[in-house]
Formats: structure tokens, sequence, C-alpha cells
């Protein structure tokens, strides 16, 4: 890793980065090092003066131009994330709320913003109390904009975006109430010049009812987890909601495309990542969402988001793909998949082959076959996870096609079924601290939540004619 490399945009003087904490330092033959990790993950070496700015530490502070420039590269590839506070970064009153709502009372958000803002925009879209809304909206110092008949989310924020003045917009769906604290960490990162979006952690809004209201308290679809990210397709965080998102309002042009009804928070993301932006990813702001805890409504809701894989899918080519799997561990799963005798012994040969393969690229590193061989085991283990979840999510059909008339399909979707589900219970039990859902009501809502988007995959897949949201993708490869 060069320190003179990266993309432009100077970083302010004292601000800190910290090292992801799934970043892991390797050591070199020749006493360097090299860090794994980012997003997407990679390996990378320190350059002798990049080892030194960071030396046995986890951060690095901004100070010179080595340390600018090192920092730049370590926020850009996702090894690192700025530690709060960043000097530097914009007011409160350089940002316009704006607010798309349709028949549904704002007074619980209204109170929950802060009153140094430099602007507030209602957008009704075709509501049926106009008078009603705009008295609220008057008493919070703010203005309406009327669509006569309603238009979309998309429509109503984009009208928000043209009547906001100030240089930052912050969209704040009708349905949800910031925490304390929100805004200033999510403002702390435009210090930064080229991050154009930077969207909060979306958490239940308390009291929490019912076991879907458990369920979606600890793995909501909007719940992107406790830890920071740089937003980058195919990784960890591969997109944020906008029912809470700031934006420099230069960077996003018209805004959300009007044409999406669903999915176009996601399409805003992508474009903005390919047009070289940065974004990021603040889970210290909250803002709580009212989610849906009708079975019905909230099964409906989850098929609702996986029509708009389709329309991504064509608009964004090997963006959202439901895999993404080298050859090696294609090969390695599918011999698992096909429960063979053979099975286990093809998979452990194909995977040491890679890993064998992998070590020559790693010459550089101490211990190169020890290295190679742990990434291999990391790679087979996160490709199985794939590919269990994708015969559960994404391609269900296909495997219920198969579950009456062979064994071995029985046998894996009921293994991956129970496996992954508990696996997913483990990992997110915690992500509300006032929630303790239990592994059996978990795995059961998991398992029809996958039900719902893969539905709504596939019907949007038939609807679209397009199978791009439906294939795998292998990596460095759109």
């Amino acid at each position: 890793m060069d320190p003179r490399v990266g993309s432009t945009g100077t970083l302010p003087d004292g601000m800190r980065v910290v090292l992801d904490r799934r970043v892991r330092r390797l050591a070199g033959r020749d006493g360097g090092s090299a860090l794994l990790g980012g997003a997407p993950p990679k390996l990378v070496h320190l350059t002798p003066r990049a080892q030194a700015v960071l030396g046995t530490g986890d951060s690095v502070t901004v100070a010179d131009p080595v340390s600018r420039a090192l920092a730049r590269t370590l926020l850009d590839s996702g090894f690192a994330h700025p530690a709060h506070p960043i000097p530097g970064g914009p007011g409160r009153g350089e940002v316009t709320v704006v607010v798309p709502v349709k028949d549904r009372p704002l007074d619980r958000l209204l109170a929950a913003l802060p009153a140094d803002l430099g602007g507030l925009v209602v957008v009704d879209d075709g509501g049926a109390d106009p008078e009603g809304l705009a008295a609220t909206v008057k008493a919070a110092h703010g203005r309406v904009i009327r669509h006569e008949t309603p238009r979309g989310p998309a429509a109503a924020r984009n009208a928000g975006l043209v009547a906001a003045t100030t240089p930052l917009v912050m969209f704040l769906d009708s349905d949800v109430v910031p925490q304390e604290g929100w805004l200033d960490p999510l403002l702390d990162h435009l210090a930064d010049p080229a991050v154009a979006l930077v969207a909060p952690r979306i958490v239940a809004l308390h009291p929490v009812r019912g076991a879907v209201g458990r369920y979606e308290a600890v793995r909501s679809s909007l719940d992107l987890g406790p830890d920071p990210a740089l937003i980058v397709p195919r990784s960890r965080v591969a997109y944020v909601p906008s029912a809470a998102m700031l934006v420099r309002r230069d960077a996003v042009g018209a805004g959300f495309d009007e044409d999406m009804h669903v999915a176009e928070d996601v399409d805003l993301v992508l474009r903005l990542h390919a047009a070289g932006r940065r974004l990021r990813y603040e889970p210290a702001a909250r803002v709580a969402h009212d989610h849906r805890t009708s079975p019905r409504e909230w099964w409906l809701r989850k098929a609702y988001y996986g029509t708009g894989a389709a329309p991504l899918a064509r608009r964004h080519r090997g963006a959202v793909p439901p895999m993404v799997l080298s050859p090696w561990t294609a090969a390695a799963c599918a011999a698992l998949l096909a429960q063979r005798r053979w099975s286990v012994p093809v998979a452990a040969a194909v995977t040491a082959v890679a890993a064998e393969r992998l070590s020559r690229k790693l010459s550089r590193l101490e211990r190169p076959r020890f290295s190679a061989a742990r990434l291999a085991g990391l790679g087979l283990s996160g490709a199985g996870l794939q590919v269990a979840n994708a015969l559960l999510r994404h391609h269900w059909p296909l495997a219920a096609a198969l579950v009456p008339f062979s064994r071995r399909a029985r046998r894996a979707v009921l293994l991956a079924a129970l496996a992954e589900g508990l696996g997913d219970w483990w990992t997110h039990r915690r992500y509300d601290p006032a929630v303790r859902p239990d592994p059996v009501t978990h795995l059961v809502a998991h398992r029809l939540d996958d039900l719902a988007y893969g539905a709504g995959l596939w019907w949007g897949a038939l609807k679209a004619r397009d199978t791009a949201a439906l294939r795998p993708a292998s990596p460095g490869r759109k």
C-alpha cells in the first residue's frame, strides 16, 4: 500500500482514522507487514513509509502529507474508519431535512429534530388532510410542498431536494424518530470532501411488540449492524436505506430515479459509487423506525423488497448478485452438495490446490502456506454460507422443486435451514439489548423472511424477463 495513492479530497489536520476491527495484520519475510480486510476484502502490503506512520498501533492521525495520504488510502479501501469527533465538519445550519409523507402523523418525528437546522421541507404526497399537515409543519417552522396526486416517495424526496437551499439534505421518512445525538456523527463525516452520502443505523422504535416485532428489532432489512463501514457493492454494507440518509446536494444531481418504486435508494447508492464518490455508514448515529409487526403486512413488505432486485440488476450489471463465488469455491461447494462418498475428499483437494496456488502469491509473507490455508478456509466457509443462504432465499423455488424427488435435496435444505437459521440468530441476537428473541421463533421468522424475499425476487425477474438478479458472479467480474 503506497500512502501517495488515494482519491482526491484533503482530510483535515487532527483527523484520526482507526483500523476496522476485522482487519488483520500479517508479518512479512523482510520485516514488513500486510493488511488483510477492507471493502471488498483484499490483501495489501504496507510500504516502509506507510508502516512507519502506522507503527504497531491501529490508528493514524492526520498531521502531515504522508499521514494524510495514508489515512486517505485506508479510508477509501475500507481498511479504516474515522474516529469521532472529526474536526472541520459542517454545522447543523447547513442541513435541510426533507420528509416525504402521505397520511401519517409527523408529531413525534418533528419533535425529535434539532431547532438549529437550516430548513425543514415536508412533501405532502397526495394526503387526505393537507390543512392539518400544513398546520403541524408550520408549528415546527417548516414548509410544505404538496403533490395533489401521489407520485411516490422518490418523486416526493426529489421535490424536497429541489426546494432545499442548504448544501446538505437529510432525508427522513415519516415513520422514523431520530435518537438523541443522531445528527452530529453524520455531519462529522462530511469533513472529508470525498464523502457524498452518510447514513445512520436504523433501529427499532420501542416498545417492541409481538414475535415479528422482536425479530425485526434484531434482523430488520434496514438495520445494517453495529459496525461502521464504507458502503461498497458486494461488501458487508452494500447499500443503505433512504429511511434516513444525509447527502451533499450537489453530489446527488436530480436525486432518486422516479421510475423506480422500490430499491430507488439502492440505485442512488450504486450510481454515486460508480461516480467515484465515497459513501459511509455510521452506526453511532441512530434513527428509530416504526417497523411493521402485522405478520401479513410484514411478509408482503419483504416480498416487495425482493421485486427491486431485477430492476437493480438490469441497471447495475453484476452489482447485486445473489452469490459471489470463485471457480474453486463453487467447485468445492458443488462437491459437498452432491453428498457422495467422494464429496468431502474432493472438496478438501480443491481447497488444498487453491491454497497452494494462493501461497505462491503470498511469498512476501512470513508464513505464506499457513496464511494461504487460513484464507482458503475462510473463503470456503464464506462460500458455503452464501450457498446456504441462496438455497433458502434467492433460489428457494428451485430447491422446493427438487425436494419432493430427491432425498439429498431434502437433507441439504433441512441442514441449511437449521444451521443458517441458528447461526443467524447467534449473530444478531444482541443487536437490540432490550430484545432477546428465542432461537426457535427467530429461525421460523427468518425462514418466512427468506421465502417472502425470494418470492418477490422471482416475480420481479419473471416480470422483467431478466435473470441477472438470479445469476451468481465471480469476484472481480461483473
